[in-house]
């Protein structure tokens, strides 16, 4: 069934977002092939992979909702539970576990009083363990909304944890926090980037989740 049959099921998420599911829909062949994309903009609508969530997608693909339930289900960065506005992501995989990953991760826990997989009473800020994040070279690494800061330490990751409480960032860009609270990187990047993450979804322009930075 085609999803341009199905987008009344949507006709509740904002004008934007329906644009963005019809433009993702049109980019595929086959419109199954677009429930990953459009998991990440449900995750837009509802901040996280709601039941409604996963449902609607289906119909839009036309395929069952237990076949979109086991795709964000087998994939970490869809949540399935509400997180915060800046979601910290700490790596404790082998090297930076060797290099004081797990002292970081507990510093992100006290500096933000949650714990694991655990959201703030006011809604701001998520901390979590992650698995490798791909930065090995530039341990310990967090990411926050998924953008990347490499060389970190647990009194820099407390920092972390403050600034983002005190200024509240619009959009938090990887460039800006590797300057302010990173340390030792994997390899010299390249030209700074002006477009960050502006939600706990990665930064990416089809689902409204990158924005350039203040």
């Amino acid at each position: 069934m085609s999803g341009s049959m199905n987008r009344s099921v949507i006709n509740h998420w904002s004008p934007e977002n329906q644009r963005r599911a019809a433009a993702i829909l049109a980019s595929y062949p086959e419109d199954r092939s677009a429930v990953m994309p459009l998991l990440y903009l449900a995750s837009r609508e509802h901040r996280y992979v709601t039941e409604d969530a996963m449902k609607e997608v289906a119909a839009l693909v036309g395929i069952a909702a237990a076949q979109v339930r086991s795709v964000a289900s087998f994939y970490t960065m869809y949540k399935r539970e509400p997180v915060g506005d800046y979601l910290i992501s700490v790596c404790t995989s082998i090297s930076c576990h060797l290099l004081g990953g797990d002292q970081v991760l507990a510093a992100a826990f006290s500096a933000a009083g949650v714990g694991n997989g655990e959201t703030t009473e006011d809604g701001k800020i998520s901390v979590e363990r992650a698995e490798c994040i791909g930065a090995c070279g530039g341990a310990p690494a967090v990411q926050v909304n998924y953008e990347l800061i490499e060389g970190i330490t647990p009194d820099k990751i407390a920092a972390l944890v403050a600034w983002l409480n005190d200024t509240q960032p619009n959009v938090v860009l990887t460039d800006e926090m590797q300057q302010l609270f990173g340390g030792q990187r994997s390899f010299d990047w390249g030209p700074t980037e002006s477009v960050g993450a502006s939600s706990a979804v990665p930064a990416f322009g089809p689902y409204g989740s990158a924005s350039e930075g203040q």
